[in-house]
């Protein structure tokens, strides 16, 4: 007799899972406890902080453990707000976005992709699908993810910059010096 449906109405919808909650008394002595819980949408990484947000951006609450790892990672000041425009554009590449491993917010204004294989993809700010396009192109007829490349850089219109791992660039200027002899000058490593 002495519970109060509003009360718990109230501290049910508190806890960061739920959307809305619905608590009735059936009488004589049943409670209706009706709950609608948030989606996750992805986890969202800023600094080394880890939290679980809805489609609107909306954290819901910390990451613990790692039951959610199948959601896209999302990183960076920005990503929550924009992510969910962006990811829907990703879905239409599945061969790039299958291989990627979380999605950077570049200065609240562009987006990098790290892959799994520790290649990371920098789109520009406007007109990335068709650098994404360009990029699953190259992969397609060069194999691109599987060569040494640590950075593909998008963000030049209508070209593609390359940064090899450490090995693959010794091994480049090796060939270099032994193909020009004394008309070899080392490259400057950027």
């Amino acid at each position: 007799i002495g519970f109060s449906a509003g009360d718990a109405r109230g501290r049910i919808a508190q806890l960061p899972w739920v959307e809305s909650v619905d608590v009735q008394k059936v009488y004589p002595s049943t409670l209706a406890v009706t709950l609608v819980e948030r989606v996750p949408f992805a986890v969202w990484q800023q600094g080394s902080r880890l939290w679980v947000i809805e489609e609107n951006g909306r954290v819901i609450t910390p990451l613990a453990r790692s039951q959610h790892a199948e959601l896209p990672v999302i990183v960076g000041r920005g990503a929550e707000d924009h992510a969910a425009e962006f990811l829907r554009t990703m879905a239409a590449y599945p061969e790039i976005a299958s291989k990627t491993r979380a999605y950077i917010r570049v200065a609240d204004r562009r987006w990098d992709l790290r892959l799994r294989n520790g290649t990371t993809v920098k789109l520009p700010a406007i007109g990335y699908e068709k650098a994404l396009a360009a990029v699953i192109e190259a992969d397609r007829a060069q194999e691109l993810f599987s060569r040494d490349v640590t950075v593909v850089d998008m963000r030049l219109d209508g070209r593609m910059v390359l940064k090899l791992t450490e090995a693959a660039m010794e091994q480049r200027q090796a060939m270099l010096k032994e193909r020009l002899g004394k008309k070899y000058v080392p490259e400057k490593r950027t």
